[in-house]
């Protein structure tokens, strides 16, 4: 039976602590492709492709010159056939397992949208449950598919498939977990981001296993039966209902109001408040009844005045939740598209050149290239390491900062305490955001900088800043629409960003083709260009500025009206 709200809220440590583990041995895995490619050649998945060559004989009455002898000796060589334990290995056959990683990383990315809205509508509970048996089964398949790999090759098509969409929902489903940490949900929606990043690492710690001896096979299904721990897990735990933002539910209160008869709609804390306030105005109230109260109670549908600062109170909040269209539509989701699809453009191409660039850098030295690559991808650990840094930042202060209502109560009850003001939490919110994507971007650019260097060490600061900012975007992207957009929404939007950067990102391939084209290898003017593209960076903190201000001014203007009300109801009272 699932539990509740009030239980998971009391084991979030222990869920989030198993979040971080979970996505980082079973979600986006497949971003360590080399490593289980070099692992199913091995097994032998459609090696029944390859076709030994032919012997080749020499006639006894051929010229042997020297030049000829040297023609047959090269023609030899390049027929002869390349095993990996055993098994043949071809073009055909890295063809066909490529095209099956293919269908499992466009899964990976194109499936987010549908997922956000899906976990927006029912919760995560029944999206994890089912991302962890859809990654178990792709395991057991894999292992079946390598018992019988003449015949059963196929199935790595599916597997990866079962794959790519398990460790998406594995991933989207965690990043709605923060929202039971308040204050530090950034900073945790940036650790969920950055064991995500570095999951990258899991096949190439998969291959080190397989080195030493142990049965692919095997260690598939010891992955498979993992893979069901977190089922558990998540059914014993993880609760039916989506978890709410810390501004719509207080945990610790338990009010039920449905015979309270109120039309308004008002749930949790806020509810909660409004219910203080009333009680503390009626307590005040009750003992100073004249002919202007009773007039007033006896006005239409306006019962009490107490039920007139509900209804006054109630339309900030309630026009305070844009719908998802106009979430869609706002200038703050646009510009990050904007930004994402930039960044995202930056980083891929990168990745997918990185080896032709360094080959350029080195002269065709591939002992050097498989150094470097080994170096780039031991540093994606760090992903996990600096994701939390700038969900630090987005959490910057909040613990200082108050809600608008609390912090006119705050100055009711002491108007002559003036020495410490409480800030807005709102604005707070989008300051850290501001710092967030402005120390990002000026990172990107950095990498941009050192990318059009020839230097064969500096490459390496490269990779060091490619991480970070790999890891720093994403968790600044799931701060920035956690502070400004309802929970609700936060799935749907979190999707349609990944599927609309995911698009743009293919633009590298037309960028790569350029590179080895016309440029004869040299990424220089590419990398100029992507340095020019990632000035756009810049559009998003500064649109957050003016945000802020516009905040400030409406805050100001609300304290203004605010007063005004409470002048003409003590008015009222005498």
């Amino acid at each position: 039976m699932a539990p509740t709200l009030a239980t998971a809220h009391r084991r979030r440590w222990w869920m989030a602590c198993t979040a971080v583990v979970e996505n980082l041995f079973f979600s986006a895995v497949l971003l360590g492709w080399a490593s289980l490619l070099l692992m199913l050649q091995s097994e032998g998945f459609y090696s029944y492709l390859c076709h030994p060559p032919e012997n080749v004989t020499i006639p006894a009455n051929a010229n042997l010159s020297t030049g000829n002898l040297t023609t047959v000796h090269e023609e030899l060589v390049h027929e002869e056939p390349v095993r990996v334990n055993g098994w043949l290995t071809c073009k055909e056959q890295d063809e066909m397992l490529n095209l099956a990683f293919t269908v499992g990383s466009f899964l990976l990315s194109a499936i987010t949208l549908p997922l956000g809205i899906v976990m927006d509508k029912y919760g995560p509970r029944k999206l994890r449950l089912l991302g962890s048996a859809s990654f178990a089964v792709s395991c057991v398949m894999i292992a079946y598919g390598a018992s019988n790999p003449d015949s059963l090759s196929v199935l790595i098509f599916f597997a990866l498939a079962l794959n790519g969409f398990g460790g998406m929902c594995m991933t989207f489903t965690s990043l709605t977990l923060p929202n039971m940490f308040g204050d530090l949900r950034s900073t945790f929606i940036a650790l969920m981001i950055g064991s995500y990043a570095s999951s990258a690492v899991t096949f190439p710690g998969i291959k080190v296993i397989y080195d030493f001896g142990v049965s692919f096979i095997l260690i598939l299904l010891v992955w498979a039966c993992c893979a069901g721990l977190v089922f558990f897990n998540c059914f014993f735990n993880w609760p039916l209902e989506p978890f709410p933002g810390p501004e719509d539910m207080d945990y610790t209160v338990k009010i039920k109001f449905s015979w309270l008869g109120f039309d308004h709609k008002i749930t949790g804390k806020q509810f909660y408040k409004q219910v203080t306030t009333v009680g503390r105005r009626l307590s005040v109230g009750g003992s100073m009844k004249n002919h202007k109260e009773m007039a007033a109670l006896q006005d239409g549908n306006k019962l009490c005045l107490s039920t007139v600062d509900l209804e006054v109170k109630c339309q900030p909040d309630m026009a305070a939740s844009p719908s998802f269209m106009q979430s869609v539509f706002s200038p703050i989701l646009l510009l990050s598209l904007i930004t994402m699809c930039m960044t995202q453009l930056r980083l891929i191409f990168y990745m997918g050149a990185m080896n032709n660039i360094l080959q350029f850098m080195v002269d065709g030295d591939l002992g050097t290239v498989n150094l470097y690559t080994s170096i780039f991808g031991v540093l994606q650990l760090l992903c996990l390491v600096t994701a939390p840094v700038i969900g630090y930042i987005m959490d910057w202060k909040l613990k200082e900062c108050t809600d608008g209502s609390e912090e006119a109560e705050e100055k009711d009850a002491s108007p002559g305490d003036k020495k410490k003001k409480p800030r807005d939490r709102q604005i707070q919110k989008v300051v850290n955001a501001t710092r967030a994507f402005a120390f990002t971007n000026v990172l990107l650019v950095a990498f941009g900088v050192t990318c059009l260097i020839p230097n064969l060490p500096l490459q390496i600061l490269s990779f060091i800043l490619h991480t970070v900012v790999r890891g720093f975007i994403h968790s600044a992207m799931g701060g920035l629409y956690a502070a400004v957009y309802p929970s609700t929404q936060f799935g749907s939007l979190t999707g349609l960003q990944s599927l609309v950067s995911a698009l743009f990102a293919l633009l590298q391939q037309p960028l790569f083709l350029v590179m080895m084209g016309p440029l004869e290898g040299d990424p220089l003017w590419v990398n100029v260009g992507l340095l020019g593209l990632s000035m756009l960076g810049f559009c998003l903190p500064l649109y957050l500025v003016c945000y802020k201000r516009r905040l400030e001014r409406e805050k100001r203007q609300h304290l203004d009206d605010a007063k005004l009300f409470l002048k003409s109801d003590s008015e009222a009272f005498v």
